[in-house]
């Protein structure tokens, strides 16, 4: 079945529209930053963020236990560290990653109790089913952030 040409290109214009977005511009940035050996220099930014980029469909091809896929810490990694960048570059002042990717063990493991240790059981299916969803997230995190800095800010001045 083949989408209608009007569907297709106001999939595309908002394609567009979530990757000229501060935030996810500024991903972009980061991850190009990250890497050293110029073999993502040729590639666009749509094809740099589609790891980000996990569908239903592969959301349910992910298995539910083990440990996360190195990818994925990855990606969790660089989309909160781009979050602290932007707030940073909203106020201009030192900030460090929110989120640090450490070796995780076994959901569980350690603990006497099954599921104990189980905070955060779909890390490893972290992702946004488009680039719209991705941008609004990220946008959305950076602006609660600096609104809260602002009221904050505000209040010490009075």
């Amino acid at each position: 079945m083949k989408l209608p040409e009007a569907a297709t290109c106001a999939a595309v214009n908002e394609d567009e529209a979530a990757l000229a977005t501060p935030f996810v511009k500024c991903l972009v940035r980061l991850i190009r930053a990250e890497e050293s050996y110029c073999l993502w220099e040729g590639k666009s930014d749509a094809a740099l963020l589609a790891g980000f980029i996990v569908t239903r469909n592969k959301r349910r091809a992910i298995p539910g236990m083990g440990y996360p896929d190195p990818h994925a810490l990855w990606r969790l990694d660089m989309f909160y560290s781009a979050v602290g960048l932007a707030i940073a570059e909203r106020f201009r002042p030192v900030t460090s990653p929110i989120v640090e990717a450490k070796p995780v063990r076994p959901l569980g493991a350690g603990f006497s109790v099954p599921g104990v240790g189980s905070f955060c059981p779909d890390i490893h299916r972290f992702g946004f089913e488009t680039f719209r969803q991705l941008a609004e997230a990220g946008t959305r995190l950076v602006d609660d952030a600096t609104a809260d800095t602002e009221v904050s800010t505000d209040v010490s001045l009075v």
